[in-house]
């Protein structure tokens, strides 16, 4: 948000339950001469998208950028995993992304230009013990993916995805040292890395640069799965 925000974008910010995070990030975005807003709802709930999106639209004309990022995970060996946990896992990250890409596509559409970029992860490409809706989730993003590129390139709209391996996250950060060893050793590059990272791929696929690229699942992963 913050790098689309440098780029002149006005960034909708998007929340669910952590209202003070969503009013740092808006203050972080206006100090560095930035401009936006926070629309709270649930990506899960198709019925709160398109209101938002109404809300927004009405307000400001368009959206020509769209960035699916929002996701949860609720690890556990399937054996284990609750019916109401895939299905929460499932509902916010593959459902939303699907919930949010159709309520703007349609202005899009009207326009004739666009641009989607989806979260997708690492774990949607290679897999993960225990994070079996996680990574079903994160497949199923970049298939909608490509799917929606091929129903969109005529209309000038591309949709594209963003894949990164392990960032230096809260969640990360959570991991035991051991752990965090285990991981490292398996990235070519031998470091996690950064969300600045992982937003300049996003920055790069809605910029000029990426005009004639479409159904694309870029890597950030530091060469962890190639």
């Amino acid at each position: 948000m913050l790098a689309l925000g440098r780029l002149g974008a006005q960034v909708m910010i998007n929340y669910r339950g952590n209202q003070a995070a969503a009013e740092a990030t808006l203050e972080q975005l206006l100090g560095q001469g930035g401009s936006g807003q926070i629309y709270p709802f649930d990506v899960a709930r198709e019925d709160q998208v398109e209101e938002a999106v109404k809300k927004i639209v009405d307000q400001h004309q368009k959206v020509d950028i769209l960035v699916n990022n929002a996701g949860i995970t609720s690890d556990n060996l399937l054996v284990r995993l609750k019916a109401e946990d895939w299905d929460q896992v499932l509902g916010v990250n593959l459902r939303g992304t699907v919930h949010c890409t159709k309520a703007v596509c349609r202005g899009m559409i009207r326009e004739r230009y666009g641009r989607i970029v989806n979260m997708a992860s690492v774990v949607g490409q290679t897999g993960n013990a225990g994070q079996s809706a996680y990574a079903a989730s994160k497949a199923g993003i970049i298939g909608f993916t490509k799917a929606m590129a091929r129903e969109l390139a005529s209309r000038g709209i591309t949709v594209n995805a963003v894949a990164p391996g392990f960032i230096e996250t809260e969640m990360t950060a959570r991991l035991s040292t051991k752990l965090q060893e285990e991981f490292l050793r398996s990235i070519p590059m031998g470091r996690f890395g950064s969300c600045e990272e992982v937003a300049e791929a996003v920055s790069f696929l809605v910029g000029p640069g990426a005009s004639y690229m479409t159904g694309q699942v870029i890597s950030v992963n530091g060469g962890l799965f190639m």
